[in-house]
């Protein structure tokens, strides 16, 4: 979250707002039960990033979210953990939906969500208010 790969989330943070970040993704499996899982390669066992699904005051619907570290991109693996979590959410979980906010100048967010079958909805109540806000139906 310090790095430049954060713009789309609100970054680069201070290492201050990246730990209150990294608690909130622990705190919300207690809380709430669900959260954030990082997504690892099953050869190399190392960490490509995370998906997860998010709520409470920072978000006003459940959100499923997802972000890759830089060099794990374009080899499918934010689809695969994101259709995981989103079937998991809406399976297991019981949630009814699930919508994905978008920085409207990341395109290969936007491309994910629409590949996932997200759809925009322009009324959704919104974190920031230029996110695009994608409806996983």
């Amino acid at each position: 979250m310090q790095s430049d790969r954060a713009r789309y989330m609100g970054g680069p943070k201070s290492e201050a707002d990246s730990w209150g970040m990294f608690c909130h993704d622990a705190a919300q499996w207690a809380l709430m039960g669900h959260g954030a899982l990082m997504i690892e390669d099953k050869a190399s066992r190392a960490c490509l990033g995370q998906v997860g699904v998010n709520h409470g005051p920072l978000f006003p619907e459940h959100e499923l979210g997802w972000f890759l570290y830089e060099g794990a991109e374009g080899r499918g693996y934010a689809l695969e953990a994101a259709r995981a979590m989103r079937g998991w959410a809406l399976g297991e979980r019981g949630l009814k939906t699930l919508v994905s906010y978008i920085d409207p100048d990341n395109e290969k967010s936007r491309l994910l969500a629409e590949r996932l079958g997200a759809v925009p909805d322009p009324d959704a109540p919104r974190p920031a208010p230029d996110d695009l806000v994608y409806r996983h139906v």
